[in-house]
C-alpha cells in the first residue's frame, strides 16, 4: 500500500505543514507569476517512461504536471506546472486557478487552496509563487493544445526516491543545478526546485530552502 493515499488525512497533514511553514517572499523586481501544484489521484499513471501504468484506477496521491507545447516561444517542450503571469488585480491563487482552467481544463475554487511555498526567482526574469491545491479525485482533464502537449500525474512516492535530488555543477555558476529524477528521466530547476521543496515541506515536514539552487543554462532565457 502506498504511503501517500489521496484522502483527507493526507490533505490535513499537508495543510498543517504548510500552515506552520515560514515561507519566504521575494520582492517583485521581476515579473510576477504563479504556478499550481495540484494534488490529485494517480489514475492510470502519468504516462512517463519508467513509471508503470495502473490497470485499474489508482487512488494513490499524485501531483499534476504538464509538458509544454512544442510551438511555444519560450521553454517549449519542458516540464511545467500549470501557471503563468499574474494579471493586474489578481492574487497568485486566482492566477493559478485561471491557468489550470485554461491549460488543462481543471475547474477548482479557492476552497481547494492548501497554502504556498517560497517564492522563486527564475533566471528568465520571473518571480514564481507556488500555490498548493487539493484537487482530489479527477478523472476529467484535457490539454489545451495551444499551451500543453500532455498532462501527467506523478505519484508522490516518486518524489521520495533516494537518488533525489540530483545536483550538478556547471561552469556558468558556483551553485549546483538541481534536478529531480522522474521515471527514466529528470526534471530541471526551476520546476524541480519547487518539486523538491514540496517534497521536503509537504511530505517530510522539513523546512527546506531552494532559492540558492541554480537552473540549467538553457533555462536562463
Amino acid at each position: 500500500m502506498s504511503e501517500f493515499r489521496c484522502d483527507q488525512d493526507l490533505r490535513a497533514r499537508i495543510g498543517e505543514r504548510l500552515h506552520a511553514f515560514d515561507r519566504h517572499r521575494e520582492a517583485m523586481v521581476g515579473k510576477g507569476s504563479a504556478v499550481a501544484l495540484a494534488i490529485s489521484d494517480a489514475g492510470h499513471g502519468g504516462n512517463v517512461p519508467g513509471l508503470a501504468a495502473h490497470e485499474e484506477w489508482s487512488d494513490d496521491a499524485a501531483i499534476i504536471m504538464t509538458r509544454r507545447a512544442s510551438n511555444l516561444r519560450s521553454h517549449a517542450g519542458q516540464w511545467a506546472f500549470p501557471g503563468g503571469r499574474v494579471d493586474a488585480g489578481e492574487t497568485p491563487e486566482e492566477t493559478a486557478l485561471r491557468e489550470m482552467r485554461e491549460e488543462i481544463h481543471l475547474e477548482l475554487g479557492m476552497e481547494h487552496v492548501i497554502g504556498r511555498l517560497d517564492d522563486f526567482e527564475t533566471r528568465s526574469g520571473y518571480v514564481m509563487t507556488p500555490v498548493v491545491f487539493w484537487a482530489g479525485p479527477q478523472r476529467h482533464m484535457s490539454a489545451n493544445p495551444h499551451e500543453v502537449a500532455s498532462i501527467h500525474r506523478i505519484p508522490l512516492s516518486e518524489l521520495t526516491r533516494i537518488d533525489a535530488p540530483l545536483l550538478t555543477q556547471i561552469p556558468e555558476s558556483e551553485q549546483p543545478v538541481l534536478r529531480m529524477p522522474i521515471g527514466d528521466s529528470w526534471i530541471a530547476a526551476p520546476t524541480a526546485a519547487l518539486l523538491y521543496q514540496f517534497r521536503e515541506v509537504c511530505l517530510f515536514g522539513r523546512e527546506t530552502r531552494v532559492s540558492h539552487f541554480e537552473q540549467p543554462y538553457f533555462a536562463w532565457r
